[in-house]
């Protein structure tokens, strides 16, 4: 039987963490390469991504950026192949590339409906397709869908954000029961109230109010505070884990009144 430092190890695994140029997936991302995993960093921003490079590299980790709009398909197949070409194998994808709007419901356009769901949904659904064929050919992996607190009851103001978190929860179990007999988990990381960059311009002083009210906690989570549920649901510790919602969210979705 494994000890509980060997249970949570990722050595010699490698990660792929879409979104990880953001502050939340990178604070995962450094969680992983300090558990020992080589780092596949995935995003837009080298600059962002440097940052982020450099705290890994300084804490003795190995991580390399990788550019890629996770939007189209060929572009993830040939990341995909990058990936593989550099590491030989990808063992975790974390799925945490997100945008976010405040938009009335009434003026929602067409364009920014589209923009969501295309990255919030439709991004996840092509990267499962892409790296969990991958995996299913090995017959092993993980995936970790970032999900939401909207997800699970809607909340005011983000009427396109929560519809495509409800569908990344839905979506996540679905393959969950598809691949659990070709031994690779898929489960969903619900974050609750974080002040992460895309949510920053919807926390007005009355909202902040509002959500504090409604966590026991009484305060935002910090970054941080994601990396043991990443690592449970990441490591061999969560080997009989998948099809669930992992909630981080200081109590919110426990409160009632």
């Amino acid at each position: 039987m494994k000890t509980p430092a060997e249970l949570f190890s990722l050595k010699d695994r490698v990660a792929v963490v879409i979104g990880g140029t953001g502050e939340l997936c990178g604070a995962m991302a450094e969680g992983f390469a300090k558990a020992g995993a080589a780092v596949a960093l995935v995003g837009r921003d080298s600059a962002k991504a440097q940052k982020r490079l450099d705290k890994i590299s300084k804490a003795g980790g190995r991580a390399e950026f990788f550019p890629c709009d996770t939007t189209s398909k060929s572009a993830l197949q040939k990341l995909l192949a990058d990936v593989l070409a550099k590491f030989d194998r990808v063992d975790v994808l974390v799925n945490g590339a997100g945008v976010n709007s405040p938009t009335p419901f009434f003026d929602i356009s067409e364009e920014e409906f589209d923009k969501i769901i295309r990255v919030n949904l439709q991004g996840v659904v092509l990267a499962c397709q892409v790296f969990g064929r991958h995996m299913v050919e090995r017959g092993s992996g993980s995936i970790i869908n970032i999900g939401s607190a909207s997800g699970l009851k809607p909340l005011s103001r983000v009427f396109t954000y929560s519809a495509s978190k409800a569908a990344i929860h839905n979506f996540s179990k679905n393959l969950a029961r598809e691949w659990a007999a070709k031994g690779v988990r898929v489960n969903v990381l619900v974050p609750g109230f974080f002040p992460a960059e895309q949510n920053r311009k919807i926390l007005s002083p009355d909202r902040v109010a509002s959500i504090m009210a409604h966590t026991p906690m009484n305060r935002f989570g910090e970054a941080h505070e994601l990396i043991g549920a990443t690592l449970l649901l990441a490591s061999d510790a969560g080997s009989f884990i998948t099809g669930t919602e992992l909630v981080v969210d200081g109590g919110f979705d426990a409160m009632a009144i």
